[in-house]
């Protein structure tokens, strides 16, 4: 692993820096918190964000962008619409006009190595946003949440909704899990195994489909229509003559396609209740599903936070201070040990769908 310098401009870089911006339309300096461009902010920030088929990412875009401009900076927020290319196309763009700082939430986490030089080699610092950006040394920090805390509380959540601890009765639980190409679905998998695979091993809780290795339970792209068509095929071939008591889902997007799937099948209607169903992200879709009773459980990562501590972060190090960590052992993407900032998830079930709206999160109109 090379050596890596600080980001502090030197006359040498400063210098090149400059060269840079005469020979190139629309790139500005880079410096220290001194730097005015000639619109009067500290330059801009690149802000590459996944996909816009997710309010989550939406809301994550928009946050960050409001708060790096009232710190006094440009956003240019870019979605990749969950191609590689093209995100590896907007970054290079972003390089080339010479922003200051790129905020990064990979599509695929381990695609972006190349271009992720070129940012190193052009003195521009990167934050890896929610999922970890892997096989490379040149990310310098990462704020997200306690992923594995996510997995824990679905699983204690299913756990406890089963009355697991109280009875010695056998439940049927269907595993999925996020996209294989996100670090983050590592650790919601780890996490909730921790919890779950004691009551499997002890025959508990029964997988029909036997499916439980993470490499059977992924979704890739965290796709809602690939989970259904997943969960179709699960009910039709294990659950002829059994009903499914529980699903493990990583996300609400899942969840919906879930409970799609689910209803096709009989669930919901009658005497044939809907399973346990956890999620991820609390998107109003889902909390409004919550409280009609169909998905059961989702886990509220306050995005709002998590685009306060990118900033926070971005700013530290655009400025010469040392951005604020408290994980600096567990995330390591293969070439280093990243850094970290990790805000803490919290259950939202039928009883604390209220807490949502306390946290200004959403209104009461909204979930109406």
């Amino acid at each position: 692993m090379r050596t890596r310098t600080p980001r502090i401009a030197t006359a040498a870089a400063l210098a090149a820096v400059l060269t840079l911006s005469l020979t190139a339309c629309g790139q500005e300096a880079r410096g220290g918190s001194r730097y005015r461009a000639d619109d009067g902010t500290t330059g801009t920030i690149g802000l590459a964000m996944p996909t816009k088929s997710s309010e989550r990412w939406i809301a994550d875009g928009k946050n960050m962008a409001e708060q790096f401009r009232r710190a006094g900076y440009r956003p240019d927020l870019q979605y990749g619409d969950d191609k590689v290319e093209n995100q590896v196309a907007q970054l290079e763009n972003m390089i080339a006009k010479g922003h200051r700082l790129l905020v990064v939430a990979a599509i695929d986490g381990s695609a972006l190595t190349d271009v992720l030089e070129r940012a190193h080699d052009a003195g521009i610092p990167v934050i890896s946003y929610d999922r970890l950006i892997m096989g490379t040394e040149n990310v310098d920090y990462y704020a997200s949440f306690d992923n594995e805390r996510v997995g824990e509380l679905e699983a204690t959540y299913i756990v406890g909704r089963l009355g697991l601890k109280r009875n010695k009765d056998t439940f049927n639980i269907e595993l999925f899990a996020g996209s294989p190409d996100d670090n983050n679905t590592k650790y919601f998998w780890n996490g909730a195994m921790k919890v779950l695979k004691p009551y499997i091993s002890a025959g508990r809780l029964v997988v029909r489909s036997k499916q439980t290795g993470l490499n059977q339970a992924t979704t890739l792209r965290w796709d809602g229509g690939t989970a259904q068509k997943r969960m179709d095929d699960l009910i039709s071939k294990n659950y002829g003559d059994a009903r499914v008591d529980a699903v493990l889902s990583p996300y609400d997007g899942i969840s919906i396609g879930i409970i799609s799937a689910l209803k096709s099948a009989g669930y919901g209607s009658g005497d044939q209740p809907l399973p346990v169903v956890t999620g991820q992200d609390a998107e109003l879709a889902s909390v409004k599903s919550i409280i009609r009773g169909e998905q059961t459980q989702t886990v509220f990562k306050d995005t709002r936070k998590l685009a306060a501590q990118a900033v926070q972060m971005g700013d530290a190090v655009l400025t010469g201070k040392k951005p604020e960590v408290n994980n600096t052992k567990d995330y390591n993407n293969g070439k280093k040990t990243v850094p970290s900032y990790l805000l803490d998830p919290v259950s939202i079930d039928k009883s604390n769908t209220q807490l949502l709206v306390n946290e200004g999160y959403f209104t009461a109109g909204q979930l109406t």
